[in-house]
């Protein structure tokens, strides 16, 4: 068979399949989802954490500090995720996604987003600029968090597969990590509509979250915030 006789017949029978789906209650990973038209279906929450203006640092600085730029911002991340409760679902190239299902999975993607910024301010900034003196680089970036339904697949060929994220929470999420770094953290409605009070307001029990509309997608109704949370 051709190459060109494979990939009609595989896409063929990929839309000539029908999806067997079921609910799900913990995160997947690509074993627990078959290579054919088989979905695992989640309530979800979704955050992205992304490195911002990391292409300029790429073509000024050099690749050994962009590394350990791109290293301590997705350790730091990482970390924080697992201590919330977040499954790490991917890294993408300067950015890194998780997912956090439960009654607090809003509230604890909430507490991620803040306690990264915290930490790009209080410890990565800082030992960087104890490593390099002379260095004028600012580390920036920005998280999405959004929550809805989502539909988990697997895609790939046999060997080489990953899961795919169908639902707005991804699409989303990933979208409002791209909007200004003027403000750490960018959320939802959804998630703001429902998330803890302790992550709503300050100290003072000021509101930490201004209300925006958010343009490309009609006008939604989306939050924006620079706070950060004490490691």
């Amino acid at each position: 068979m051709s190459l060109k006789d494979d990939l009609e017949a595989e896409v063929a029978e990929t839309f000539e399949t029908k999806w067997t789906t079921r609910d799900g209650q913990v995160v997947p990973s690509p074993a627990d989802v078959k290579l054919g038209n088989d979905a695992v279906k989640l309530k979800g929450t979704v955050l992205y954490a992304d490195l911002s203006e990391s292409t300029a640092m790429v073509k000024s600085k050099k690749d050994w500090f962009a590394a350990e730029v791109y290293k301590t911002f997705l350790h730091c991340s990482a970390k924080i995720i697992k201590h919330f409760g977040g499954t790490i679902t991917a890294y993408d190239g300067d950015r890194i996604m998780a997912v956090y299902l439960g009654k607090s999975k809003n509230t604890s993607a909430v507490k991620t987003a803040l306690k990264i910024h915290s930490a790009r301010q209080h410890i990565i900034q800082p030992a960087l600029k104890k490593q390099y003196p002379n260095s004028t680089f600012e580390l920036k970036h920005t998280c999405g968090v959004d929550t809805s339904n989502l539909f988990v697949a697997r895609t790939g060929v046999r060997g080489d597969n990953d899961l795919v994220w169908v639902g707005r929470s991804a699409n989303w999420a990933a979208k409002l990590s791209d909007l200004p770094n003027t403000h750490a953290t960018w959320i939802s409605a959804a998630v703001y509509d429902v998330m803890h009070e302790s992550v709503k307001l300050d100290g003072n029990k000021d509101n930490m979250w201004e209300k925006r509309s958010w343009t490309p997608q009609n006008g939604a109704t989306i939050y924006r915030s620079d706070h950060w949370w004490k490691l």
